[in-house]
């Protein structure tokens, strides 16, 4: 869909996406630890999309489960309203936000009781064209490119060596 035939844009939409082309998909209120999710979400950040669907039916992570289907109804959206082809796809963002905590009580020794914390997270996945979605850098080229004008900077600061009294009237009959 063109971004002049596509109406009643949603906020959300605009958000993520803008006039990009692509698509998105949620889940609110998974029944997992944002901590545990952003685990499963961070290998997906990038990848191809029916790549990342075969990858996620292997993972162990109970989460990953979850993530299938969401990325493969982010593939649906894309195909069905933007008209985009599946292969070409790439997930380029990836959201794992906390949701709502349900407490619990867990009764404990003397009449006291534990509270337990029940927590839940909302998923977005958002899948662009292979050619309009930001190319993350390497880890390792983002942290030598930070080292490299340290050392450098280093390497000026350094003093030179001094001479002593000594070795300097040395050098100057030698060169007598």
């Amino acid at each position: 869909m063109s971004t002049e035939a596509r109406q009643n844009v949603s906020a959300r939409r605009q958000r993520l996406l803008g006039d990009r082309p692509g698509a998105f998909a949620v889940a609110n209120h998974v029944r997992v630890t944002p901590q545990k999710a952003r685990r499963v979400g961070d290998l997906l950040r990038g990848a191809n999309a029916t790549e990342a669907i075969a990858m996620l039916k292997f993972q162990p992570q109970a989460v990953a489960e979850n993530f299938g289907k969401l990325v493969g109804s982010a593939v649906a959206n894309a195909e069905s309203t933007e008209g985009l082809n599946a292969s070409t796809l790439v997930i380029s963002q990836v959201y794992v936000d906390e949701g709502p905590t349900m407490k619990r009580w867990r009764p404990r020794a003397k009449g006291s009781a534990n509270r337990i914390l029940k927590r839940t997270s909302h998923l977005t996945v958002v899948v662009t064209p292979a050619d309009e979605a930001p190319k993350p850098a390497p880890k390792a080229e983002k942290a030598a490119a930070k080292k490299a004008p340290a050392k450098k900077a280093a390497a000026k600061k350094a003093p030179a060596k001094k001479t002593t009294a000594k070795k300097a009237a040395t050098k100057t009959e030698k060169e007598a």
